[in-house]
C-alpha cells in the first residue's frame, strides 16, 4: 500500500472529526435520553472495524478505488462539518432531547433528517474504497445500515413524541440518512 494511502485515511478521518472535536458541548444533562440507540453505536464500530482487513496493506491501490475514497471522504467532511454547525450545542452521542430542543430542518437536515448518519456512512466507504476487499465492505455497510437504523429509529421515536405533527410532516417530506425516497 503507498505511502499516500495512509496519508489520505488520516487526513480524511481528520477532517470528518475535527468538527465534533471543536464544538462547544451542552453541559446540562439531557430532559429524556433512549439508550436503546447504543445498539446502534455498537453496530457501527463493529462495520468499522470489518473494514480494517489484517492484510490490507499487502494490496495495491487502484486509481477507481482512491478517487472513490477521495470522494467519500470529501462527502464525509462537508456533511460532518456542515451538520455539526446547523445542529449546534444539540448534538450529543446519547439519543436525547434537552430542555430548549429544537427541530432542526435547515441546512443539510433539509435534504436528509440524519445527515452526520450519512457521513458515517460515506466515512465507512471511503475507508472501505481505500483499504477493504469489496466483500468485507459490503458486509461492512449492511452492519452500519442495521445500526443505523437502529438510531434512526430511537432518534425519530424521541423527537415525535417531542415536536408530534411538525416532526410527523418533517419525516414525511425529508428522508432519513440516504438522501432519496426508497
Amino acid at each position: 500500500m503507498p505511502a499516500y494511502a495512509y496519508a489520505v485515511l488520516v487526513v480524511g478521518w481528520l477532517a470528518w472529526m475535527m468538527p465534533f472535536l471543536l464544538m462547544k458541548r451542552n453541559k446540562a444533562k439531557a430532559e429524556k435520553i433512549d439508550r436503546r440507540a447504543r445498539w446502534g453505536i455498537f453496530l457501527a464500530l463493529i462495520a468499522f472495524s470489518l473494514v480494517w482487513q489484517p492484510i490490507f496493506w499487502e494490496k495495491s491501490l487502484t486509481p477507481w478505488r482512491l478517487a472513490l475514497s477521495l470522494a467519500f471522504f470529501i462527502l464525509a467532511s462537508s456533511l460532518s462539518w456542515t451538520a455539526s454547525r446547523t445542529l449546534g450545542r444539540q448534538w450529543r452521542i446519547d439519543a436525547g432531547l434537552n430542555a430548549d430542543h429544537d427541530l432542526i430542518t435547515s441546512g443539510p437536515y433539509r435534504f436528509v433528517r440524519h445527515p452526520i448518519y450519512t457521513s458515517m456512512l460515506c466515512l465507512l466507504w471511503a475507508v472501505g474504497f481505500l483499504f477493504t476487499r469489496l466483500p468485507w465492505l459490503a458486509l461492512a455497510t449492511l452492519v452500519a445500515l442495521i445500526g443505523t437504523e437502529i438510531r434512526v429509529r430511537v432518534e425519530d421515536g424521541l423527537l415525535e413524541s417531542r415536536f408530534g405533527k411538525q416532526f410527523e410532516d418533517y419525516k414525511r417530506s425529508v428522508p432519513g440518512y440516504i438522501p432519496w425516497k426508497i
